[in-house]
């Protein structure tokens, strides 16, 4: 049995237990079926064990040591790679500019946080990824217990995560990457390859490109240090049992034809779309982050046009370009508003 299925399972059960809703008041009635299939750690349903058996299927599927189900994105699956391999006193290496998430982490570790910077792109206005020489100055001078990267950017722009994986292995150092916006790397050649294969802990959103509910994600793990004690110590013991389900059910389309099948177009629709805007210049290293700027426009005012005069509005924005984000929800439709802009 599945997740998706027990929630399917009919219960002849008197159930004086959490959720009070019982599964038949519905406060709203829009979510009518989410309140019907939410459960809770009952003898009647036993989802822990379900759970557990998706969690160790979809391990399989990304070929990890373990993958775990996250309800509260990718912020829990940072804080928790880091409980997990850092302890008081020990030294963890920090983009100065990353999520709040990176340093909240190691604060509640009781580690050092040892920030570090990345080379920046004058022409486009973003951060470039650390060069692996870089990493391997720092963690020596700094002797590092762990360093968080950030791959891809929010821009699109990925780390050459293998080579720094193996910085870290011949320095003992635990290697951590927040690839929130990279879930959909795993399931195509035609994208970035995934960090998770080299990475001890690596983080991603499905709900930013892949197509998943706010805020689900996932943690792999890849290395001897299992995080499921730090994950009992900042989850809530009363998990969403649909939300869960829906995890499971969105790694099985990523996983099938079908959903392999949605990525390739969404790449191909983009490439098209690319290949009708000579007027626009594109960068990055990811095709589904659409980073454009336009000669004599900053990108601020790029934005502006964009929003008031063509009804798009931009994922983030800086003084030289604007960048799109687009996942499996974007359809050739939405792609094809955006040949508007030739004649900008």
């Amino acid at each position: 049995m599945s997740l998706i299925s027990l929630l399917r399972k009919s219960n002849n059960k008197s159930l004086f237990t959490t959720p009070s809703h019982g599964g038949n008041l519905c406060i709203l009635h829009k979510f009518y079926q989410w309140y019907k299939n939410d459960i809770s750690e009952v003898d009647a349903f036993d989802p822990q064990v379900e759970l557990k058996n998706s969690e160790q299927k979809v391990s399989l599927i990304y070929k990890t040591r373990s993958t775990h189900f996250l309800t509260n994105g990718s912020t829990s699956g940072i804080i928790a790679s880091v409980l997990t391999c850092c302890g008081i006193g020990d030294n963890i290496l920090v983009w100065s500019k990353s999520h709040p998430c990176h340093k909240n982490a190691a604060l509640l570790a009781g580690a050092n946080i040892i920030e570090y910077d990345l080379p920046y792109n004058e022409a486009w206005g973003i951060y470039e990824q650390l060069e692996p020489n870089i990493v391997e100055l720092i963690i020596k001078k700094y002797s590092a217990r762990a360093i968080i990267i950030t791959s891809p950017s929010y821009e699109g722009i990925v780390a050459d995560v293998p080579l720094i994986s193996k910085i870290c292995k011949d320095n003992n150092v635990y290697l951590i990457v927040d690839e929130a916006h990279g879930a959909l790397y795993p399931f195509s050649d035609n994208l970035p390859e995934s960090a998770i294969k080299y990475a001890d802990f690596t983080v991603q959103s499905l709900h930013k490109t892949a197509g998943g509910i706010n805020p689900t994600a996932l943690l792999h793990c890849n290395c001897d240090l299992p995080p499921d004690k730090a994950l009992n110590m900042i989850n809530t013991t009363s998990p969403s049992y649909p939300m869960l389900a829906t995890i499971e059910a969105n790694i099985n389309y990523l996983n099938s034809k079908r959903g392999k099948k949605a990525i390739e177009e969404l790449i191909d629709n983009i490439k098209f779309i690319k290949s009708q805007l000579p007027n626009l210049e594109f960068y990055g290293d990811d095709i589904t982050k659409i980073l454009i700027k336009k000669s004599g426009l900053s990108g601020y005012v790029l934005s502006e046009i964009l929003y008031n005069k063509f009804n798009i509005e931009d994922e983030k924005t800086n003084d030289k370009s604007t960048m799109l984000l687009t996942g499996l929800g974007t359809s050739k439709a939405k792609l094809n508003k955006l040949l508007k802009l030739k004649s900008i």
